[in-house]
């Protein structure tokens, strides 16, 4: 009997809308394999382009290596259609490479470089560690800049060195908060690199100054209004008024993606849409208080408004 041929695994194509997805904790603690894969199917039938997971909504830095290495496995199990993107950080560059690699035989579709954990400095350093990782594998990557977050900001001229350097780096999520940064990556490097917009309450913004793809996060409760508030952006003039009314009512829970409860707030209206746990891995803890005030009167708000038009997303 003929071994069966090999299936070459999806390759990242950065536009659209490609989920980060949040990883979900059984009762015990543990990384819940079984809705990794319901929730992966769940984008997929939505309408998403790709999967990240392991990023800074996926809870990464608690996540051991080994988490990180099952959890990348059952998303390319869960939609062997969809290129699997997970996010590669770490506290040292060595495991991040490590991680990198894991990810290629694993047959992920790309790899998102994210800064080190916690060691932040010159452009010497994080420019060194990002390189390593790219160079560590031939998947096409993705470089993340998050200076909020991260307290790293790869400037466009250090990006535009970084591309040069590295054929097989083909995109950049953007989380500045400055819509002008994607305007001045756009200017300096042209259609060498795909920039996606990566704060959700920025969407319309980074469309708008030039970006074709979206890395959300709400998309983890609205996969298909997500995806439909992109088309509609891309659409220009002839999607405007409808982009725009979905965006103003979208925006309230958008900007839920943007404060340090983010991860919490996100996994609180992700259960309320779809079930499932909103547990969280300590240092976190669940909403409490004003925090979970504002994430109730927020969602239920959004379900009064909800536009007509409005895609619902299926239920599977």
């Amino acid at each position: 009997m003929s071994k069966p041929k090999s299936v070459r695994p999806p390759r990242a194509q950065w536009q659209g809308v490609i989920p980060a997805i949040t990883t979900p904790f059984a009762p015990k603690g543990g990384v819940d394999l079984e809705e990794v894969d319901r929730h992966c199917r769940w984008m997929e039938a939505s309408g998403a382009v790709g999967i990240v997971p392991c990023g800074s909504l996926g809870e990464g830095a608690t996540l051991t290596f080994d988490e990180k290495v099952d959890v990348i496995a059952a998303c390319v199990q869960a939609v062997p259609g969809l290129p699997v993107i997970p996010g590669i950080a770490a506290l040292s560059t060595e495991e991040a490479v490590d991680l990198a690699q894991a990810s290629e035989s694993l047959g992920c579709g790309g790899l998102m470089v994210l800064p080190p954990y916690v060691y932040s400095t010159d452009w010497r350093e994080m420019g060194a560690h990002v390189s390593a990782v790219i160079a560590a594998t031939r998947l096409p990557c993705m470089l993340y800049n998050n200076p909020p977050a991260y307290r790293t900001d790869f400037l466009p001229a250090q990006v535009a060195e970084l591309a040069k350097r590295h054929r097989n780096l083909e995109a950049i999520k953007e989380s500045s908060g400055d819509a002008r940064r994607v305007t001045a990556l756009a200017n300096l490097l042209g259609d060498r690199l795909r920039i996606l917009v990566g704060m959700d309450d920025c969407l319309l913004e980074g469309v708008a100054a030039g970006a074709t793809g979206w890395i959300a996060g709400l998309v983890n409760a609205f996969p298909a209004e997500s995806v439909q508030l992109l088309e509609l952006a891309l659409r220009g003039d002839r999607g405007r008024a409808r982009a725009a009314e979905l965006y103003d009512w979208f925006l309230p829970m958008l900007r839920l993606d943007t404060v340090p409860k983010f991860v919490q707030h996100i996994k609180w209206i992700q259960a309320r849409e779809r079930g499932g746990s909103a547990s969280v891995r300590a240092p976190r803890l669940p909403l409490s208080g004003d925090d979970l005030a504002l994430c109730r009167s927020t969602y239920q708000a959004a379900l009064r408004a909800r536009p007509g038009f409005a895609r619902r997303s299926p239920r599977k």
